[in-house]
Formats: structure tokens, sequence, C-alpha cells
């Protein structure tokens, strides 16, 4: 089966959440049909533990961390998915953001859109 949209989730610091929305939009993300800029967000708790020989934005190799994020949802075509990953690590601080990547079977009929 071919896919020709996916869905984005994406956990980032509440810092850098307008940073991430603002490099979703410049490439389209959250484009269905005749709407620009849908996306979704959320508040979330997360954890994580860094291990050796990594460099944490927030936290202490070894040590189990928890903070509070926001987990942004959005629609992104296949064609720009590439650019949009792209996009989300460029402006996200974390060594290893956590991105979802999840195909969609659209109920609009939409293919390219």
């Amino acid at each position: 089966m071919e896919f020709f949209h996916y869905k984005l989730e994406i956990y980032v610091p509440e810092s850098h959440f307008e940073a991430v929305r603002a490099a979703l939009f410049r490439v389209d993300a959250g484009h269905i049909g005749a709407y620009d800029r849908c996306l979704s967000w959320s508040p979330v708790r997360s954890c994580w533990r860094p291990l050796a020989g990594t460099h944490p934005w927030q936290g202490t190799e070894g040590a189990l961390e928890e903070a509070d994020e926001v987990k942004v949802e959005v629609t992104v075509t296949a064609q720009r998915l590439a650019e949009t990953l792209d996009a989300v690590r460029a402006a996200h601080p974390y060594e290893e953001p956590v991105i979802q990547v999840i195909p969609l079977c659209l109920s609009t009929g939409e293919k390219n859109g």
C-alpha cells in the first residue's frame, strides 16, 4: 500500500514549542486540502534516561529525568516528509528528538494535496 500522508507526533519542551511550530509552518506541514497550518498540541509529562556518551539538552547521563513537554500532532504529505523531519530536527533542542511518523489513510479521498 502506498501512503500519501503521514501524521507526525513530536515531543518538544514547552520552551521550544513556538520554534518547532514555526519550522513546521515554513515547510507547509499541516496543509490539508484547502486549509493550511492545521496542527494540534497538548501538554504531556515525559521521562527519559540519558545513556553513556550522550550530551542531553536537559538531564544528566545515567539519571532518570522528567519534564513537562508539548506533544505536537501534524499531517504532512509524503513528498514533504524528509524536508519536514529536517526542519523539526533543526528547530528542536534535543540530541535525539522523539518524532513518531505514522502512515495515514485519510477519509477525505484526497491523495496529494
